[in-house]
């Protein structure tokens, strides 16, 4: 389920438009520890999770069907 964020968050944000630095500027993490979330490290809480999935308007239960849809395919 991990990576299935790290994709989710990674697609939203360049769909976006956003560059890796101005998505962790607006998360208010480190661009370093931004990568690592995006090849698939584990977010630290659930409140970082939550607060960065915000921002595209969804929400951890949107995630989980993206990946049972791509799973069905």
């Amino acid at each position: 389920m991990q990576r299935d964020i790290a994709k989710f968050l990674k697609t939203k944000r360049k769909e976006a438009g956003l560059t890796q630095e101005q998505f962790a500027l607006k998360a208010g993490v480190s661009i370093g520890y931004l990568r690592k979330i995006e090849q698939g490290q584990p977010i630290e809480t659930f409140e970082l999770l939550n607060q960065m999935l915000s921002m595209f308007n969804a929400k951890l239960g949107v995630v989980n069907q993206a990946e049972l849809n791509d799973n069905e395919r």
